[in-house]
């Protein structure tokens, strides 16, 4: 849940956790509310467009990030098939160019190249074109059975990378729940359903303790007594934490690996057996 969900952290995740404090504080709360309000509305505005003819492929992150905050009008379907014209495939295209793109967008603003409204505009024009190009993954997947619920870590303000890594899940056949709103509960959730694996994303390292005292809370609430949790972020890949550190039974270093790693870790009691 690395790259994807470094990726992803959502932007907005590590620009809280570079800018802490009252103007942190500020700035997660306007996250919230674009991720609630702003972004779905540029989404339903983006699935009516008209696409336009086709352009140029866009193969890299540092084109797709010019293309996403380019003050013209944005062609959400002349931008995918332009992304689907380099001719990668779907899963190297989210890690080697979208999440990089996702990590240019936050760099511009940090560096003041790009200003917020700039930045936010262009990572609702990113989210919309990667769950165009995530349901494309997700057509042809045969379920498994299994299933996954994935969630930030309390305090955590991103979505859009473990949007990115439901889609990975999705497309290997899991059943997956992504939680992240405000008043969102994992571990009513928990009670409710039934979830083979959680799966729990770590930016921020001042979240590090909320994460080890929410692990035993969700394994009490699961009604699978077997539940197995899976962390990743980039908490994981900057501090050398393990899993065992906070309380999961595994770390997952990046999306394309999380969900081989996620029937392992199913398939290894019987194995024992």
């Amino acid at each position: 849940m690395d790259d994807l969900v470094h990726l992803g952290d959502d932007l907005f995740a590590d620009l809280v956790c570079d800018r802490s404090g009252p103007d942190g504080e500020d700035l997660a709360a306007l996250a919230r509310l674009v991720e609630a309000e702003i972004l779905p509305r540029l989404m339903l505005a983006h699935r009516t467009a008209t696409p336009a003819p086709s352009s140029e492929p866009v193969s890299d992150a540092e084109t797709l990030a010019a293309l996403l905050i380019d003050p013209g009008p944005f062609d959400l379907g002349g931008a995918v098939e332009s992304l689907l014209g380099s001719g990668l495939p779907l899963d190297r295209m989210l890690l080697e160019v979208l999440a990089p793109a996702a990590r240019r967008l936050g760099t511009m603003w940090e560096d003041d190249t790009c200003d917020f409204v700039a930045v936010t505009e262009g990572l609702g024009r990113l989210q919309a074109v990667t769950r165009r190009l995530c349901s494309t993954m997700e057509r042809t997947a045969s379920p498994t059975g299994r299933s996954i619920l994935l969630v930030p870590s309390p305090g955590e303000t991103h979505a859009f990378g473990l949007s990115i890594l439901a889609s990975f899940f999705r497309e290997s056949g899991w059943d997956v729940t992504t939680l992240g709103r405000p008043g969102d509960d994992p571990a009513e959730e928990l009670r409710k359903g039934w979830y083979d694996i959680v799966g729990l994303s770590l930016s921020c390292d001042v979240y590090a303790p909320a994460l080890t005292a929410l692990v035993p809370v969700l394994r009490r609430a699961s009604r699978n007594p077997s539940v197995f949790v899976m962390v990743g972020g980039p908490y994981f890949a900057r501090s050398g934490a393990s899993a065992s550190e906070v309380g999961a039974d595994a770390y997952a270093p990046d999306a394309w690996s999380a969900p081989d790693l996620a029937e392992a870790m199913l398939d290894r009691p019987a194995l024992a057996c």
